[in-house]
């Protein structure tokens, strides 16, 4: 799955220069991650980085997105490919 941030966020600036996809980005009022670009941490780390440094937890699994470990790591590797990381 990809990740998604609620609309809890306070934009504390902990999550986007911890993401090693660049899927975090400024929305237009608070933080919000690109589903074509998040593999939760897939290929770099064993968990989401963005939920570790978050500070109120509200970066979820976006039930929108249902992706399972082997979809991510593909997304992975196609980002890689591209060089879009």
């Amino acid at each position: 799955m990809a990740l998604k941030i609620l609309k809890g966020c306070i934009n504390c600036d902990m999550c986007e220069p911890e993401c090693p996809n660049k899927a975090i980005y400024m929305g237009d009022k608070i933080y919000e991650i690109n589903p074509d670009l998040c593999t939760e941490c897939i290929g770099f780390y064993d968990n989401p980085t963005c939920i570790s440094v978050c500070p109120l937890d509200v970066i979820i699994t976006d039930p929108e997105r249902v992706e399972d470990h082997d979809t991510l790591y593909e997304k992975f590797t196609e980002l890689v490919k591209a060089d879009k990381i």
